[in-house]
């Protein structure tokens, strides 16, 4: 009976019989990317630029992941399908909504009796109807900050879905084509 051959990668020399565990790769880290057609949302937004404040406009914003950590008992820095299934559920939650930041320290949003929203900056006031709003606790609907809760939301479930050695999380969100915001969450050790 034939030993399977094996290629040492410390010295790049085959040998017989070896086999090497995810305990021998600890001192590497390990990325795994997830980014797909469909993981897209159209939202609305507006943000302010000191005192200016932009009109309301929407997006089709992108979402992407990159998740890094040591390896599991499977050899998965995280299962790409719970990685991607993960990352649309979120992003489900925000497609076709108007998205408002709730601690802005300008923007004024306020839930009324009616099942409507009322959103003040300044001498402008704008009026949704509830169901139509994601009200997100940002200072402000940015790429970068969206890409932040995004991030957090993502670390949440993949930590209660039982994926401990996660050393960071990093969530791309694309407003146009060729711009997009990043934030990377470093994990402490679980």
């Amino acid at each position: 009976m034939m030993k399977a051959e094996k290629i040492d990668a410390t010295h790049g020399s085959a040998t017989k019989g070896e086999h090497h565990s995810a305990a021998s790769h600890s001192a590497h880290e390990f990325r795994v990317r997830v980014t797909k057609d469909h993981l897209v949302f159209s939202a609305a937004h507006f943000v302010t630029i000191a005192d200016f404040c932009e009109r309301l406009h929407g997006h089709n914003w992108r979402v992407g992941a990159v998740v890094a950590g040591g390896l599991d008992e499977n050899t998965f820095v995280v299962d790409f399908i719970a990685l991607r299934d993960t990352l649309q559920q979120i992003v489900n939650q925000l497609d076709h909504h108007m998205l408002l930041p709730t601690r802005h320290k300008e923007i004024a949003v306020q839930e009324l009796p009616e099942q409507s929203v009322e959103v003040r900056h300044g001498s402008k006031r704008w009026v949704f109807p509830l169901e139509d709003c994601i009200l997100l606790p940002v200072d402000q609907t940015t790429a970068e900050r969206l890409a932040e809760w995004i991030g957090e939301r993502l670390q949440v479930a993949l930590l209660a879905g039982g994926a401990t050695k996660l050393t960071s999380i990093e969530v791309e969100v694309e407003e146009n084509f060729g711009q997009s915001a990043y934030c990377l969450r470093h994990i402490p050790p679980q």
